[in-house]
């Protein structure tokens, strides 16, 4: 056992500090403020062979590994959380259900634009009655012979205003008393597909969070993605996959976070001596760095868990809940830290705690996690 970062990913994490710090981080207060869409960033991104970069070579991707990707997602959160969540929902969320469940077809389709950035990548869960409990899934697409229709209503979806296609799930039938969920590739500039205005938010005010209206989409036989009926076992594989996304977002931003807070700490000065100097503090700061450190590890561990094809639901749910918790714990404590400063808008630690907050929310609640933790280890 070692911890230490292949060469790869080494260059990779160095590649992505510096573009974080140099196209990313100037322009975050200003996108935060006006809800500014980094699309300019995601080009970017997408010209360096970022957007595709857990995706196989032969689709236009960079043939990485997960832990590949939660490095770049890192990178990105710590300095812009609104861009982080841009690219993990891009990648864990769009990229992975046609890489994992498509047809070859499909992917020459529809995962060959999500890695060239032609279209950003998107997934169509959530409903108003179906948060937590995916199963609740009221959208219904109507068999017509060669083609569906589909009828129904998705919120809080990433991404979608510039999608070209949203994998939606939908109940397709009944099967032994239950409800039969298939996932279906919809083109966004179907007839009756509508994308509302994004959604006013506490936090992440640079990404693109919207409702889908879909009322009669009739969408080809050959759109469902893979086969009919495993929509919902597909989407629980793609959380657990987006959990090791969201995780690696929560340790950018308490990064982030913890950065400012300790260069803030070796600057102020108060009773004549810089407040790093205070053991209250820098018990503080210790642990900060080490709950960082700490959720970093398990991160790293159910990504690479993943790579080896072994299960990971658990270590992803771990990985997920805990980083988002201490996210949020170290982002109050850089804003103690900041004192009355850190209450104003100019030292973006307040920033870094609102768009933390989403992360004990989205890709299944913290008590959802502990629930699928609690059966996986046989309760």
């Amino acid at each position: 056992m070692h911890f230490d970062l292949t060469e790869e990913q080494a260059m990779l994490k160095k590649l992505m500090r510096e573009f974080a710090d140099e196209e990313v981080a100037p322009g975050a207060i200003e996108r935060d403020r006006l809800g500014t869409f980094p699309k300019e960033v995601m080009k970017k991104l997408g010209d360096l062979g970022i957007l595709g970069l857990p995706f196989p070579e032969e689709y236009g991707g960079a043939g990485a590994d997960t832990i590949s990707f939660a490095i770049a997602t890192e990178e990105l959160s710590r300095v812009c959380a609104s861009t982080g969540i841009t690219y993990s929902a891009h990648v864990s969320l769009g990229g992975a259900p046609l890489h994992l469940f498509g047809t070859p077809d499909q992917k020459e389709r529809y995962l060959t634009a999500v890695c060239s950035g032609e279209s950003l990548g998107a997934f169509g869960l959530t409903e108003p009655g179906a948060g937590s409990d995916a199963g609740g899934t009221e959208t219904k697409a109507i068999d017509e012979g060669d083609h569906w229709v589909i009828t129904g209503n998705k919120c809080f979806i990433t991404n979608a205003s510039y999608a070209n296609f949203v994998p939606v799930t939908a109940v397709t039938g009944k099967k032994e008393g239950k409800k039969e969920i298939t996932a279906i590739i919809v083109p966004t500039h179907s007839q009756g597909f509508r994308i509302t205005e994004p959604y006013e938010k506490m936090g992440l005010h640079a990404s693109n969070t919207t409702e889908l209206y879909l009322e009669e989409v009739k969408v080809p036989k050959e759109n469902v993605l893979g086969r009919r009926g495993e929509g919902f076992k597909q989407f629980l594989v793609t959380l657990d996959g987006g959990r090791i996304g969201i995780g690696a977002m929560a340790i950018g931003i308490a990064q982030g976070a913890y950065d400012k807070a300790l260069s803030y700490a070796k600057k102020r000065t108060q009773f004549g001596q810089s407040i790093s100097s205070f053991q209250v503090n820098q018990f503080k700061l210790a642990d900060m760095a080490m709950k960082i450190e700490f959720a970093r590890l398990m991160v790293y561990k159910a990504a690479w868990l993943k790579d080896q094809g072994k299960r990971f639901s658990k270590e992803a749910a771990m990985a997920k809940l805990y980083a988002s918790e201490i996210s949020m714990e170290v982002c109050r404590e850089a804003i103690q830290l900041h004192g009355g400063n850190g209450y104003m808008r100019e030292y973006e630690v307040e920033r870094f705690m609102r768009d933390a907050k989403l992360l004990e929310i989205g890709e299944g609640t913290s008590e959802v996690q502990r629930l699928v933790i609690s059966r996986e280890i046989g309760c």
